[in-house]
């Protein structure tokens, strides 16, 4: 959402002339000739997605000339409703000739945002207690982009608070902390820091050296040494910084992010099915798998595949729940409960939901997967359906708009 120029009407119909698709700037060049009308569109999803239309409606009324026909903007939903698919999220009515080449924008700024909030609020009720960080920054095209996905997940977590979850905290950048009531990002070490520093440990080191106050995350997988690694940071924070810190105040977190191609330490697929079903109280991978998945593990229409997708989640490489499961409960036994456990790597709505369903003893997790991953779920769509009060649309979205009024 980019900050809105303050600048005269002249430059900022150019600023939006540069960006819209070129046959909205050819149509109102045709309106302007054969005369003005007022309309009114809807715009819609078509897939269900959680209200964050908030950076559309603010850029609607920045850009929309202040002595053209008045504008008159109608919400259906509030901000953090859900929405279902192709209904209209809200409605707005004005000039046709002026509103012609502000649909790009507007769209822009209703897809990204809308379902980035459906997938955050999904994440966060899947795992009610685990505190979520917004990661997303890296896979994002730029700052436009970035602030619409960072307003959506915020938006999304708010409503999960409400329903008792834990919800995300805050984000790794600056430029998007206040959606999360933060002043700053939030984070402690690349990998790169880890290999700079020649050890896991001397990277802890180095990181508090130079940030005395703050609380320490610890990536620990750099060197494929996630417990052994996690249990001499532990030793170090805790029998010689804690002591020495005046409130005893700061925490400690082991942070798993393992990629794909190899098991965390001392981790195979036979093992990791033990480590499961041993948490999971059950006898064999084919009942853990069962119990993960709940229902429609007994779905006759369930593809293998998803039992597939289950079984890397719960066994397979990377940050698995057998490799969660495994540092949690080395840590503890070495004494270290106050430790605390991040993840992170691929946390998408499926991954959290089995998470959930496992009970993972986890109490961060990293993501920047509440991006879809199919981009298209994004695209929203908007529809002129009033000609001078008169209805009318084309054949085929009648439906969709039936009953609305200007």
């Amino acid at each position: 959402m980019q900050k809105p120029l303050e600048i005269v009407p002249a430059v900022k119909a150019e600023y939006v002339r540069a960006r819209t698709d070129k046959y909205f700037s050819k149509s109102r060049e045709v309106v302007e000739k054969f005369g003005d009308k007022t309309v009114t569109y809807g715009v819609f999803m078509r897939r269900r997605v959680i209200c964050a239309i908030n950076p559309a409606i603010e850029l609607l009324r920045e850009y929309y000339p202040a002595d053209a026909t008045p504008l008159k903007i109608t919400r259906l939903y509030e901000e953090g409703a859900f929405v279902p698919d192709q209904k209209p999220m809200f409605t707005y009515t004005g000039s046709f000739a002026q509103l012609l080449e502000l649909e790009t924008l507007i769209l822009q700024r209703t897809g990204v945002a809308s379902v980035s909030a459906y997938n955050a609020y999904k994440m966060a009720m899947n795992l009610p207690k685990t505190l979520f960080i917004d990661m997303h920054a890296r896979h994002a095209s730029g700052d436009d982009f970035t602030q619409l996905a960072a307003y959506g997940a915020a938006v999304g977590s708010r409503m999960a608070k409400l329903h008792g979850a834990s919800g995300f905290i805050g984000t790794s950048q600056d430029l998007t902390a206040h959606f999360y009531g933060m002043d700053r990002g939030l984070g402690t070490m690349p990998h790169a820091l880890v290999g700079y520093a020649g050890s896991t440990l001397r990277a802890a080191q180095m990181y508090v050296e130079a940030h005395p106050r703050d609380n320490l995350t610890v990536l620990v997988d750099y060197y494929g040494r996630e417990f052994t690694d996690a249990l001499e940071v532990c030793r170090w924070w805790f029998n010689d910084v804690l002591p020495r810190d005046p409130n005893g105040t700061r925490t400690l977190s082991l942070r798993l992010d393992t990629h794909g191609d190899r098991f965390a330490e001392g981790l195979s697929y036979e093992k990791s099915v033990d480590v499961v079903s041993n948490w999971l109280h059950v006898l064999n991978e084919y009942e853990a798998v069962r119990t993960v998945m709940g229902e429609e593990a007994f779905d006759a229409d369930t593809l293998n595949v998803v039992k597939d997708r289950v079984r890397r989640v719960l066994f397979g490489t990377g940050v698995s729940l057998a490799a969660v499961i495994q540092l949690r409960q080395q840590l503890d036994a070495a004494g270290f409960n106050a430790a605390k456990v991040v993840a992170s790597s691929g946390f998408n709505l499926f991954k959290c939901k089995m998470f959930g369903n496992a009970r993972a003893p986890v109490d961060a997790i990293g993501t920047g997967s509440f991006i879809p991953d199919n981009y298209g779920d994004t695209f929203a769509t908007a529809d002129v359906f009033m000609y001078d009060g008169r209805f009318g649309i084309k054949l085929g979205r009648e439906k969709l708009f039936q009953g609305l009024k200007p």
